[in-house]
């Protein structure tokens, strides 16, 4: 695999701003000729040149010297370049259509090529010159070839549909990557989950976690044993080595420590997968929220009552539990001017819009009544008398009777005081409303929630401080802000107000979050 994705890539002439003259050497010399570095190229941003030196790998300033040999670039007519690599899903519609919203808003035009399979050229032009400014390379693949592309200077944006794995990061460290797994590394594009989804005549309508969790690792075999018919049940799941069936195997196998039956029919593309489940009324499957088409999306539930389907708000809150963000991993690496004002444009409130209307889930900020979430309300009644007390839950509805939740939540790596990748992603978009004044005047409550396993009182106390956490993140991200235009503070409730049954490791997970809350 690794031959054919640099054959590919040659084939196609790409010159990787991270790789771009083959381990060819230049000389940069001051321009008083009082210092001279030889090296190979490693890039050239426009700005700054990366060169592998015999005393390590140095990014020098392009302004203050000459450059010599027969791998320098072309300072006067500068083409950006890029190649984004990875997850299927994202490669075929949503970065297709963030590129082309792009190149539209900065008035350039657009030459597309898809002369070589699962290979999208954009060659972004000048509309006055004709030059072109820029070139995207959008590699549609797996999550796995992303990383790998990433690690091997073949890419220099991994699209992933999972968090990258420690031996990935550790590659890329070696590789001179940086830390992919610090802070400011990834950001999640947009949001999709899990969504189990059968033929439209099946009379259920309703599986636990845990349930399908049994049914795709053998141990449930028979609709029956589900209010179904009495029919034995047919297995059919994302291709092996996508990010989508990784995900399916961390957020619903690997809580409960199972694994795929061997007989599970298995899928390159989602469009396959989704045609064989509608035509068959006796089959399963696991779609991405956009690609359910016409088969039926089934809700989950729990032993104790709650119910949730996989809906749009849902889904940005984290409610629905099979939450699958799709994330960007980017190399401490310098980029072209232009794709830093392209990854800075798909931040925005514009690049939202495009990605819901590509069918995606945006992540633009929404608030929420309380008396629009009646779900939630219930749930927490339901938990009256067996584990929260009546005093708790109508505290927690007084207080927050005022307030309207935001639809951004976080939660923490298992077993672990550091937010997950998702939540970090969180942590910066928040702080980015916060330096553009979105709440100036406003008052921010940070609610912690937490599982039902400790006391109430300890329950209450790790809430709250798990809200504070989240409250001094974002106050130290958003540096640009003005803190005193905005009243913020802290505040946990335990488990008054949980989302999902306790009964299960993935319940009392997903229970453990940090709302916010605004008035």
């Amino acid at each position: 695999m690794r031959y054919l994705r640099a054959a590919v890539l040659a084939a196609l002439g790409i010159c990787l701003s991270i790789a771009q003259t083959a381990a060819q050497d230049i000389t940069l010399t001051a321009r008083d000729g009082a210092v001279e570095i030889s090296g190979t190229l490693l890039g050239f941003d426009g700005e700054f040149y990366r060169l592998d030196t015999i005393y390590g790998e140095l990014t020098i300033d392009g302004t203050g010297v000459n450059c010599e040999g027969p791998a320098c670039p072309n300072l006067t007519n500068f083409i950006a370049e890029v190649v984004i690599s990875g997850a299927s899903s994202m490669a075929d519609v949503l970065m297709p259509a963030l590129v082309e919203a792009f190149a539209l808003r900065n008035g350039f035009s657009i030459l597309r090529d898809r002369s070589r399979e699962n290979v999208l050229l954009y060659e972004l032009n000048n509309q006055q010159s004709g030059e072109t400014v820029a070139r995207f390379w959008i590699n549609s693949s797996s999550t796995d070839e992303g990383f790998a592309d990433l690690v091997a200077n073949e890419a220099n944006i991994a699209m992933s549909l999972r968090e990258i794995r420690d031996s990935e990061a550790a590659r890329g460290k070696d590789a001179g990557l940086g830390d992919l797994r610090e802070d400011n590394r990834s950001r999640v594009l947009a949001l999709s989950a899990l969504v189990p989804i059968t033929e439209a005549a099946n009379p259920v309508r309703t599986i636990s976690t845990l349930e399908l969790a049994q049914v795709f690792a053998g141990k449930i075999t028979n609709w029956s044993a589900l209010g179904g018919a009495d029919a034995p049940i047919s297995l059919h799941l994302p291709g092996e080595g996508s990010g989508l069936l990784q995900a399916i195997e961390d957020e619903l196998m690997a809580p409960v420590n199972l694994k795929f039956a061997s007989d599970v029919l298995y899928y390159p593309r989602m469009s396959d997968l989704v045609r064989s489940v509608q035509f068959d009324p006796f089959a399963i499957g696991i779609s991405g929220y956009e690609l359910t088409g016409s088969a039926r999306a089934i809700g989950l539930t729990g032993g104790c009552g709650h119910e949730i389907n996989a809906t749009r708000r849902g889904i940005k809150t984290e409610d629905y539990p099979l939450s699958a963000p799709m994330y960007l991993y980017i190399p401490a690496l310098r980029q072209p001017k232009l794709v830093r004002d392209f990854l800075t444009y798909i931040r925005g409130d514009a690049a939202q819009m495009v990605i819901r209307r590509a069918g995606f889930v945006d992540q633009a900020g929404e608030e929420i009544a309380i008396d629009e979430q009646g779900a939630r309300m219930v749930n927490a009644i339901r938990q009256i008398g067996e584990s929260v007390a009546i005093e708790d839950v109508q505290q927690m509805v007084s207080e927050l009777s005022s307030y309207r939740r935001l639809t951004t939540t976080f939660r923490f790596q298992i077993g672990a005081s550091r937010l997950d990748a998702h939540s970090l992603s969180n942590v910066a978009l928040l702080a980015r409303r916060l330096e553009r004044g979105e709440y100036d005047g406003r008052e921010l409550v940070f609610v912690g929630f937490s599982d039902g396993s400790g006391g109430a009182s300890a329950n209450r106390e790790v809430a709250k401080r798990r809200a504070e956490a989240v409250l001094e993140a974002v106050q130290t991200a958003a540096e640009a802000a003005d803190i005193g235009q905005v009243s913020m503070r802290a505040t946990g409730y335990g488990e008054a107000l949980p989302i999902a049954c306790d009964d299960s490791a993935w319940g009392r997970r997903v229970n453990r979050r940090v709302e916010v809350w605004l008035r």
